[in-house]
């Protein structure tokens, strides 16, 4: 029978010497994400297409006392993602943590009779074809170094019901059941999970939220207000450390209890 380790309460949130890539890191909840990994002690490589947001998201990480590296990163870009797992393991010799935040799509705006077979591709491609890929990328050095958790940010639109939003809602719903499959493949190292945001107060949000909107969300909300970076960033923690070391193939919504859509 294997022998059960009992931990300290710090011991299960203690991430020192670990290395974590955030994909999408330099901003929003990719960057509170990484903040928070850096403040249980991981070092933290940002891979990020807006480089100056990113050396900076790395010079907030480093006041933590970890070390951080920002790293330029096209996830559409089979090259971009080789040279940044090369890069990592160049700089810090392990992987150990993946936080596959980065993606997007069309989501709101899918008329079905105005986008493209194309349009519907480029949905998957963003948000499941490059986060399967890093997977394959970078679970090999995680079985070696013995220690592994992947964390793929999904969405409310996986299992909500919506217009205009059949790509990328799709796209998120393959994700969910793509990350209960792969715990198949990657255990007993490796740890899969997804994290679904709700209506959480980004850029991308900000920039289609009016009034009206956000108190018919509100209205559907428990929790009366809008989710923030934070929020997320503490389930993506939860799954990264070792105090969900027995959870695996799992997607865990942060909504606030209810459900927010635009329409």
């Amino acid at each position: 029978m294997q022998a059960f380790e009992h931990k300290s309460f710090n011991e299960l949130f203690d991430l020192t010497g670990k290395t974590a890539i955030v994909t999408g890191g330099a901003n929003g909840i990719g960057k509170a994400t990484a903040l928070r990994l850096a403040q249980a002690g991981a070092n933290i490589v940002i891979a990020d297409l807006k480089m100056e947001d990113a050396n900076k998201a790395a010079k907030d990480i480093e006041s933590y006392g970890v070390k951080a590296l920002a790293v330029e990163c096209n996830i559409l870009k089979d090259e971009d993602l080789v040279a940044m797992v090369d890069k990592t393991v160049e700089v810090f010799g392990s992987i150990n943590i993946l936080i596959s935040n980065a993606g997007g799509g069309g989501g709101g705006q899918e008329n079905p009779f105005k986008i493209s077979v194309d349009d519907f591709r480029r949905d998957f491609e963003l948000n499941v074809f490059s986060a399967w890929r890093l997977c394959q990328l970078c679970v090999p050095h995680m079985k070696k170094s013995g220690y592994g958790s992947i964390v793929i940010t999904t969405s409310m639109s996986s299992v909500n019901k919506s217009p205009d939003m059949s790509g990328y809602a799709a796209s998120k719903a393959a994700v969910n059941h793509m990350v209960a499959n792969l715990t198949h493949d990657f255990g007993p190292e490796v740890r899969i999970n997804a994290v679904g945001p709700g209506a959480t107060r980004t850029a991308a949000l900000e920039s289609v939220l009016t009034p009206e909107i956000e108190e018919r969300m509100l209205s559907h909300t428990p929790i009366k207000r809008l989710g923030e970076a934070d929020d997320i960033a503490g389930a993506m923690l939860y799954f990264a450390a070792p105090i969900s070391e027995w959870v695996s193939g799992q997607t865990l919504f942060v909504n606030g209890g209810g459900v927010q859509t635009l329409d």
